[in-house]
């Protein structure tokens, strides 16, 4: 026998219910969708519809001219042998799945990049890269020749540099649309030097009213933040500062990158040091998995 009535119990537990249903829709986990092991960026003036398939061509040609077989490949890798497989059968496996990606599938994830490794050019300059660079993606997606992610990144929403940032944005995404009258698939706008909620909200602001002009489908621009300041690890109150950055993107982030260099740059750490494994970016990275876990 019970002393608390069920009738109770359920005023009493209804909080609780919403609460855990607020939970679910706040961390809803892995969508299950594909997510690339890897991005390449490269200069939006360089960017070519076969950009893609002309790296591969390249890795395969510095595999045959400095791994042409499957030892050396293992002997510069530092490859271990597997008990199962044996060194030969081992060093093998790997160099032919190695061999099979580069021809199938070098690049997953492809960013045109109007940012540092674009560089400031006069406006009239960085108006055509932004037009013919969209022109090339929409070739690509004709002709079957794009990753299967692609995106550009552009400047960041500093005060100084917004509306430049802005300008390119609208002048490729409306380029894209009118030529191809599609976005390719798991296209994506990438926005470095994050450094507080606003500049997240105004990108989604701009991304909403772009698929609105151009008959795109609600939702369809996404974007993705560059973790590479201070400020986008921790607020000025000491609050992890990337749950609020997501949810500044009203729906549209899928994607958290961090910057090394950016970041430990900004730590005045020296640059002889500024490299992935160093403490400060695995501090960075860890808090980074803690915020957006689930």
């Amino acid at each position: 026998m019970t002393t608390i009535a069920p009738d109770l119990l359920d005023t009493l537990a209804a909080p609780l219910r919403e609460a855990n249903r607020a939970f679910a829709r706040r961390y809803p986990g892995d969508s299950g969708e594909r997510q690339p092991v890897h991005t390449v960026y490269g200069g939006a003036h360089l960017f070519r519809a076969d950009s893609a398939s002309r790296l591969g061509r390249l890795a395969l040609a510095a595999l045959e001219a400095y791994a042409p077989e499957a030892g050396t490949f293992a002997s510069a890798l530092g490859l271990a042998p597997r008990p199962n497989l044996g060194a030969e059968g081992f060093a093998a496996t790997i160099y032919g799945r190695v061999l099979e990606k580069l021809r199938r599938e070098p690049v997953e994830d492809f960013r045109i990049d109007f940012e540092d490794g674009y560089g400031n050019r006069p406006d009239e300059e960085e108006d055509g890269h932004a037009a013919s660079a969209a022109r090339e993606v929409a070739r690509g997606l004709a002709d079957g020749t794009l990753p299967p992610f692609v995106g550009i990144r552009v400047k960041p929403f500093s005060e100084e540099l917004h509306r430049r940032a802005i300008r390119t944005l609208d002048l490729f995404v409306t380029a894209l649309v009118r030529e191809a009258g599609r976005l390719p698939p798991g296209f994506v706008i990438t926005l470095p030097k994050v450094t507080h909620s606003e500049q997240v909200a105004l990108l989604a602001r701009l991304l909403e009213r772009l698929e609105q002009a151009l008959g795109l489908a609600a939702g369809s621009l996404k974007l993705e933040l560059m973790v590479e300041t201070p400020q986008s690890i921790f607020g000025e109150r000491g609050e992890a500062s990337l749950p609020g950055l997501v949810a500044a993107g009203q729906g549209r982030t899928v994607a958290a990158h961090f910057g090394t260099y950016d970041y430990t740059a900004l730590l005045q750490i020296t640059a002889a040091h500024q490299h992935m494994t160093h403490p400060a970016c695995d501090f960075a990275k860890h808090v980074m998995q803690v915020s957006l876990a689930g």
